[in-house]
């Protein structure tokens, strides 16, 4: 099947997948063939960066670096500006190409790109907004300030879930404050990168930057992202994976003293208590849970029910479940895609294995689809558990449309089992007492990066920090402060008196 929107973000049957922002003509380091996870069926050939390639690529990124940093914030923020903009254009096109070849439904994948375009907008005015500090100098006739520098090269490392949109989250803020990006998208989604790197370059060119700004290396982790590991000229590596990959990423980079963040796995917890809304409640864990297919960072794996509506809740959420219709993605309302690969079915299935063995009950779903419609074995029925908090699996990620529905008897059990996991991305908490919402919110509540009140563990806006805590990563990236990650602090002092002093009353040579 030929599809009319790869033409006009100007995928061809064979593509380049590196560039330096022009691609480079053909890259030697193999060929690689995106399949759709839709029907199973080739949807274009990459050719993947080689080591020689990945060398070529940074030296053009440090040499336009030093160009590029030198351009005031607010100039760089116009061409951040008319990205927003070129992506407003091709925002139908780029969501199309996002569900064929990641497997999302429609409406995300052209949420996904408009997440781009609304990052575009907050760095835009981030750009006059790169704030430093003064402060009082104990020393007469001294000024003392900190100032916000560019850092230099950011490693940008995406996962297959979200193909574009993290990467906007880094890309959009490193480019305002004066940084060059080189990205290693996911080996399952290298068309998305390839069309999204089009269109920043595009920009890019008609601004008159035409090398080095933007980047793209696609290939194995040999090639290209064990070299962005250990190459100190990468300042700034920002990963996104599983917590196996991010304790990686965090002990390579770390040992050549470089920067990471770190957005990893998340086994995220809605409470339900008996004075919740439940119908608010219902319908954000069905988003949550088969959104993506289960496959977000901030999916909702588990909810923690209080017993007195546990049973109403469970048996509406059945209902609600038996509703969801599986198939193309690309089609009008349909309400979950496939998987993004067989793999994960199997990963999916070895997973309820374990929870049968450990004594879960599945109480719906799980299977894996076949017939007219299902022929690539991507297509799963979500999965819904009666589990129990001492089950060893419930403190893994299994990544993939599995909901947990975990008995509580009160708050205080609730917190506990919110908590008790290794994983601190994202959490909610439906209730209508005041005080229990305040309790999940403060310092003994939940102990994650994102807590929602009467709100699910998905859909995070982009203007506050996105972010987990322990084995999460503790990285935070898109809104509120994240920009100072892409930037070196240097505290600076002006002495404009007469005479030399020095802090802390010292008297060099009495």
């Amino acid at each position: 099947m030929t599809y009319d929107f790869l033409k006009e973000l100007g995928i061809e049957d064979v593509n380049s997948g590196a560039a330096y922002g022009p691609f480079i003509d053909k890259p030697s380091g193999g060929e690689m063939v995106s399949v759709s996870p839709i029907d199973g069926k080739p949807i274009a050939k990459v050719l993947k960066a080689s080591k020689e390639d990945y060398e070529l690529v940074l030296q053009k990124a440090s040499a336009a670096f030093k160009t590029w940093r030198m351009v005031p914030a607010p100039k760089r923020a116009e061409l951040v500006r008319a990205i927003s903009d070129e992506l407003r254009a091709h925002k139908k096109a780029l969501g199309k190409l996002v569900s064929l070849e990641m497997g999302k439904i429609l409406a995300e994948g052209e949420g996904e790109v408009q997440e781009m375009i609304d990052m575009g907008d907050f760095a835009v005015g981030q750009g006059r907004m790169l704030y430093g500090l003064t402060m009082q100098s104990e020393r007469a006739k001294h000024r003392m300030m900190e100032q916000w520098h560019p850092l230099g090269i950011v490693g940008v490392i995406t996962a297959f879930n979200f193909p574009v949109a993290v990467y906007s989250w880094n890309t959009m803020l490193a480019a305002v404050c004066g940084d060059v990006t080189v990205w290693k998208p996911s080996s399952l989604t290298p068309l998305t990168a390839i069309a999204t790197h089009k269109i920043f370059q595009r920009v890019a060119e008609r601004f008159g930057y035409g090398e080095g700004i933007f980047n793209l290396l696609i290939g194995s982790g040999p090639s290209v992202g064990e070299m962005m590991l250990n190459d100190k000229r990468v300042a700034l590596v920002s990963a996104t994976g599983s917590t196996a990959m991010g304790l990686k990423v965090a002990v390579q980079v770390g040992k050549r003293l470089g920067r990471t963040i770190l957005e990893l796995g998340g086994n995220n917890a809605v409470i339900v208590l008996d004075d919740a809304d439940l119908n608010m409640a219902l319908s954000t864990v069905l988003f949550g849970a088969v959104g993506t297919a289960g496959q977000r960072c901030t999916s909702t794996r588990r909810v923690l029910v209080q017993k007195g509506v546990a049973k109403q809740f469970t048996d509406r959420l059945v209902a609600s479940y038996k509703q969801v219709r599986i198939g193309n993605p690309l089609e009008a309302g349909t309400i979950m895609g496939p998987m993004v690969d067989q793999s994960a079915v199997a990963d999916m299935q070895a997973g309820l294995k374990t929870i049968r063995e450990q004594g879960g009950q599945v109480l719906y779903g799980g299977e894996v689809l076949s017939g007219p419609g299902y022929e690539s074995g991507c297509y799963v029925r979500p999965c819904i558990v009666k589990a129990r908090r001492d089950m060893p699996i419930i403190r893994e990620e299994i990544f993939a449309p599995v909901l947990y529905i975990i008995e509580v008897a009160d708050m205080d059990e609730a917190l506990e089992a919110n908590n008790e996991v290794p994983q601190g991305l994202s959490s909610g908490c439906f209730t209508l007492n005041m005080r229990h919402a305040e309790r999940f919110l403060s310092a003994e509540g939940s102990d994650c990066g994102i807590a929602n009140v009467n709100g699910g563990t998905s859909g995070a806006e982009i203007g506050g920090a996105f972010g987990g805590e322990k084995e999460t990563g503790g990285g935070r990236e898109s809104g509120s402060d994240a920009w100072k990650q892409y930037m070196r602090r240097q505290t600076s002092t002006v002495n404009w008196g007469t005479e030399v002093q020095l802090a802390q009353g010292i008297k060099f040579g009495d």
